[in-house]
């Protein structure tokens, strides 16, 4: 983790050094725009972290380690591929839920296999997005060259890890 923090702020460092030296880069432009990213997010992202805290303790934990730990193997790849496609909302809710998820013992392959399915299936977007837009001849194409991706994933993970 500590090496996406240092990666960005190089990103940003290098960014802002190359801005500066453009006279047509406005600084207080890019700070407010930077901010007006950063606002919600501080207030999103606490609640998503204890609403995950929350989950993670109601949820009991040998009910994650024998359906989802690393010993479920395949199984546990695709509920958790599942899991992740009717998982709702965005990042900011997701990747609390699956930092919590990781320590409440579920396997690599498995977070892995879930995070694919949320990035693929994603009912929630599915519904609101793209059937409206692109229809349902187009939907179920998708859906049926993606299904096997989520389970790809977490199958690769095993083999790899």
């Amino acid at each position: 983790m500590v090496y996406a923090y240092l990666s960005i702020l190089g990103m940003a460092l290098i960014l802002g050094v190359m801005g500066h030296r453009h006279t047509e880069v406005n600084h207080a432009t890019v700070l407010h725009r930077a901010w007006r990213q950063l606002a919600p997010l501080l207030i999103r992202l606490p609640i998503a972290l204890i609403a995950a805290s929350f989950v993670g303790e109601l949820i009991p934990q040998a009910l994650f380690g024998e359906w989802l730990g690393e010993r479920s193997g395949l199984s546990g790849v695709v509920l958790a591929s599942v899991l992740g496609g009717i998982l709702p909302g965005g990042p900011t809710v997701t990747f609390p839920l699956i930092l919590v998820l990781e320590r409440a013992g579920v396997g690599i392959p498995q977070l892995i296999a879930l995070l694919t399915g949320w990035s693929c299936f994603a009912v929630h977007r599915v519904l609101a997005y793209e059937l409206p837009t692109l229809g349902w001849s187009f939907v179920w194409r998708r859906w049926l060259v993606s299904m096997i991706l989520g389970p790809l994933s977490g199958a690769l993970a095993i083999a790899w890890l």
